[in-house]
């Protein structure tokens, strides 16, 4: 079993920046995939950015101000979060796939930092 802890969200005013931070910590095997996604009120959730070991990808809305990042050594996935907007407010889950074989992928979830964006 694998735990996630996220920390870094809070109440931030529009051009703002936030980092957020997740540890995987627990029975981990060999981290593929860590990223972070979203929900916003009465919306599903959405990825928002991910990485592997050898990419990155983003969701459109995000591209240009936000920035991924894994430290291996320590488990952690980061997300630089800069120019918010209002549309950003939602709650950020972590989310971090490990490989415990050459045929199996088990994803884990965070319980979620909330992002609010507003003056």
């Amino acid at each position: 079993q694998v735990q996630l802890v996220e920390s870094g969200g809070g109440l931030v005013q529009p051009g703002g920046s936030l980092r957020l931070s997740c540890v995987a910590s627990g029975s981990i095997f060999s981290i593929n995939a860590m990223g972070w996604y979203r929900q916003a009120p009465g919306k599903q959730r959405e990825l928002v950015a991910a990485v592997t070991t050898s990419s990155t990808n983003y969701a459109d809305s995000v591209k240009g101000r936000f920035t991924i990042s894994r430290d291996d050594a320590v488990n952690t996935v980061y997300l630089q979060m800069n120019s918010l907007k209002p549309e950003d407010t939602a709650v950020y889950f972590c989310n971090v796939v490990d490989q415990v074989s050459s045929r199996r992928l088990i994803q884990y979830w965070g319980e979620g930092t909330l992002v609010t964006v507003s003056s």
